[in-house]
């Protein structure tokens, strides 16, 4: 493989990067592509959910080919003062079947699993081993980088998947049960807590445990064993036959522009969430690396150094469009109490639907922000204006 020459070589095989390997090769298969990733599958352990509206016809037409499950009949939400039925279809992959897809639809020489890079640059990347794959351009899709230049909170989470005693008679998801005690991810003081319930097949469920807290902590067998006695709680009994956890930030400001320069190698471009590409509040991100795979592979010009001024220039697109969201942020962690940011999101879940799927997707509207932001506030307002004036503390992770 040493000397190895492709045309794009995609570091990271996650969505953004299968995503964009897959657009890649649809719109032009007469490239030459390597798509890098250091785990032994793509997709690592994840999955992924979206609204049905959130595609157009390209977006849809790119994600027609994973298999996933599907909810016709809507999804609920359920508050302390609130619960609603919302009509939406909703649909949810998981990386397992993200993996088997992109293995049969893109050439075997193009995915390199086991591979970590070593080095990035724009002419290629060097591999474990010594390998170097020479390339006319490279996309960093890469984890995103914590960093200093970046402020805000985190979504911490756990999942769990079940395989039942007997079926569970459930026909749609639950994608916020804020009902439960809102309780911190590591036992000390409190957060917005809520649970994710997808009815993945006749008794099987998937169950999340989701929480926005002020700080990178988690005590893993502690969300399990909330996990289990939400489960216990609705008398549904089974094994776990998968599990997952990880930590989202939740951006509320800061310098992207710095956060760029920290991260930039000259001609290679920055995808994924790492290059910004993800919703600073819910870390939403399908509908966004969707778009980016189609814009990427329908540009005329794939060489390194024009490629990477185009990503960034739709990250800084990205960043500005976004700002509403890192607004709606600073309120959620400066001006509410931990345990009373529920009543944030209970007033949201009361707006219109088609606004609410706007702004999973990061498409709202003038209007809609308009509508988000008017009205009684559901947190005091001299503690809203001190959480817009004051900066949220550094998105880092050296302290825990």
């Amino acid at each position: 493989m040493n000397g190895r020459e492709v045309d794009v070589a995609i570091v990271g095989g996650g969505l953004a990067g299968g995503l964009i390997a897959l657009a890649l090769f649809r719109q032009r298969p007469d490239l030459k592509l390597a798509l890098i990733e250091q785990g032994p599958s793509l997709g690592g352990n994840h999955r992924w959910s979206w609204f049905e509206s959130d595609f157009d016809q390209p977006g849809r037409a790119l994600m027609e080919p994973f298999a996933r499950t599907e909810w016709r009949s809507g999804y609920d939400v359920n508050f302390p003062q609130y619960r609603r039925t919302l009509e939406s279809g909703y649909c949810s992959l998981s990386s397992a079947d993200f993996h088997t897809t992109l293995m049969e639809i893109l050439p075997p020489e193009s995915v390199l699993l086991n591979s970590a890079a070593t080095a990035l640059d724009a002419g290629g990347v060097s591999v474990s081993g010594g390998d170097r794959i020479n390339a006319n351009a490279v996309i960093d899709c890469r984890p995103f980088e914590p960093s200093a230049h970046l402020q805000g909170g985190w979504q911490i989470f756990r999942g769990q998947h079940f395989r039942l005693d007997s079926p569970h008679g459930i026909d749609r998801p639950t994608i916020m049960d804020a009902g439960v005690d809102q309780l911190a991810p590591h036992g000390n003081g409190a957060a917005y807590r809520f649970v994710y319930v997808l009815p993945v097949a006749a008794d099987e469920l998937f169950i999340e445990d989701t929480y926005y807290a002020d700080q990178p902590r988690m005590d893993r067998d502690m969300l399990a064993a909330r996990i289990s006695a939400y489960r216990q709680d609705k008398g549904w009994s089974g094994q776990v036959i998968g599990d997952e956890a990880g930590l989202l930030p939740v951006i509320t400001g800061g310098d992207f522009g710095a956060y760029l320069d920290e991260l930039r190698i000259d001609g290679v471009a920055i995808a994924g969430a790492r290059g910004g590409f993800a919703h600073p509040l819910t870390s939403y991100t399908v509908p966004i690396a969707v778009q980016t795979a189609l814009a990427i592979a329908t540009q005329p010009d794939l060489s390194g150094p024009q490629l990477a001024a185009f990503v960034e220039a739709r990250a800084r697109t990205h960043w500005r469009k976004t700002g509403i969201y890192r607004v709606l942020g600073r309120m959620l962690f400066g001006a509410a109490q931990p345990d009373r940011r529920v009543t944030i999101f209970q007033r949201f879940y009361r707006l219109p639907e088609v606004l609410i799927e706007r702004f999973y997707a990061a498409q709202s509207t003038t209007l809609d922000k308009f509508r988000i932001l008017c009205g009684k506030p559901p947190v005091s307002i001299p503690r809203a204006m001190r959480a817009l004036a004051t900066p949220g503390d550094p998105l880092t992770t050296e302290k825990h």
